[in-house]
């Protein structure tokens, strides 16, 4: 990870800390006391969970900047560690729904407790710029676990689920898909580090390209039908090998929260029990579902360094801009992220103002596009913070560019998000490209 420390004051750690536990508390207000305890599946965490895990972080991240910093409990913190052996033995994450202890309530009132303590914390100790670094990583994680409450959610309550803010997504009439060109040759990926970033878009570093195509969108619903109805399901030479194992084992037809009804197909999400729209993108589809869609369609999916400068490479200024329209910060007529409250996918074309210096549209936000790239460490990789990133470069492949679910301070284009090759349960998509 990595700041600006001169950019970062008191009162704006302060306010974005403020901004960011506010957030957190939107997302769950509406909800009863007992749908905090649920874990509807294994890969799912119960809402009460979220809540005290980012406040947790926070208490490993001051006990990092002041070693006679004391834990606010041994139970909660055995509870609450994901995966972090240096505070001991991780609860069982399949297991988080199974315990009652702590309660609800108990967790309430250490988000608060946390609150305070984070609050005197950055008024009265002198930081370092190694510490602003720490406590600016607790913003963007509980950012991160924001986005997967939504999934959660998603998945424990869909259209039952109720918003404190909820816009009406805007209908756009059908456009013209085309696969636009771009230009290869040698290209500095990774970000510059002059803002926050992780570790892991780090260092910035030369790639060579070829030539390469890659989608105006992302591939929709329409599209991702016609594969299914094709048989792309039962044709084995679509899939790779673990990928055709999956389908097998798991019996899978079509999209994660697809069901037929009335001999239609259907999906159930935040938006209720509706027939599919064919000008969304396809949303909840693992990367071995993406990657056989690309080889029945006679493309395959973009690498991370092809996305990233389709994305962020202006071709004719001959410079690289923090999203793709420029370097000002997302708005809800650029992109479809987390405060645009839509609580679903767009239709294409929704977002011409978003549109990437190559032409390429819909690249933030809506959807995370799987890319073909292993997740791993750039060259030149240093790690920055213990067991956070880099623990993880194993069975991994890279996404980008966010989704309708991730806050606005997460993204930008050298974002690199990571699940394993089966994953669906997140808001998922991707584009096709092809070799010139």
């Amino acid at each position: 990870m990595t700041s600006n420390p001169e950019l970062q004051s008191e009162i704006s750690l302060l306010s974005q800390f403020k901004e960011t536990r506010s957030r957190t508390l939107e997302l769950v207000k509406t909800l009863e006391k007992d749908d905090f305890v649920v874990q509807t599946a294994f890969f799912m965490s119960p809402p009460k969970w979220h809540i005290g895990h980012v406040s947790w972080i926070y208490e490993t991240i001051m006990n990092k900047i002041d070693k006679n910093y004391e834990f606010y409990s041994k139970e909660f913190s055995e509870y609450l560690n994901s995966y972090y052996q240096q505070f001991g033995v991780p609860h069982d994450k399949g297991l988080r729904g199974v315990v009652s202890r702590p309660t609800t309530d108990q967790i309430f009132q250490y988000f608060n407790t946390i609150n305070q303590k984070v609050e005197k914390f950055i008024q009265t100790q002198t930081l370092s710029e190694d510490d602003v670094k720490l406590i600016m990583t607790g913003f963007h994680h509980e950012c991160q676990h924001q986005e997967l409450l939504v999934y959660d959610l998603q998945h424990l309550l869909a259209e039952q689920y109720r918003p404190v803010k909820k816009n009406e997504i805007v209908k756009q009439p059908i456009v013209d898909r085309k696969s636009i060109q771009i230009k290869g040759g040698l290209y500095i990926m990774g970000n510059t580090g002059k803002e926050f970033c992780y570790d892991i878009e780090l260092p910035e570093h030369k790639v060579y390209l070829n030539d390469y195509k890659i989608d105006e969108f992302p591939v929709t619903n329409k599209q991702y039908l016609e594969f299914m109805e094709a048989g792309g399901y039962e044709t084995y030479k679509y899939w790779l090998s673990d990928g055709w194992e999956k389908v097998k084992e798991n019996k899978w037809e079509s999209p994660m929260y697809w069901e037929k009804v009335d001999g239609k197909w259907h999906t159930r999400d935040f938006l209720g029990i509706r027939e599919i729209n064919s000008n969304e993108p396809v949303c909840h589809v693992s990367f071995y579902e993406a990657d056989a869609y690309c080889k029945w369609a006679g493309k395959r999916l973009p690498t991370e360094a092809e996305w990233e400068k389709a994305a962020c490479w202006n071709e004719y200024k001959q410079e690289k801009t923090t999203f793709p329209w420029g370097n000002e910060n997302p708005t809800n007529e650029k992109c479809n992220l987390l405060e645009s409250y839509h609580w679903g996918c767009s239709e294409i074309g929704t977002y011409p103002n978003g549109t990437s210096h190559s032409g390429c549209q819909q690249m933030i936000g809506d959807v995370w596009e799987w890319t073909s790239s292993e997740y791993t460490g750039y060259p030149g990789f240093k790690s920055g913070f213990d067991e956070y990133n880099d623990k993880w470069f194993t069975n991994q492949k890279v996404l980008r560019g966010g989704s309708f679910g991730t806050p606005k301070m997460s993204i930008r284009g050298s974002y690199r998000n990571f699940f394993r090759l089966d994953e669906r349960w997140l808001f998922s998509g991707f584009r096709c490209a092809e070799n010139i």
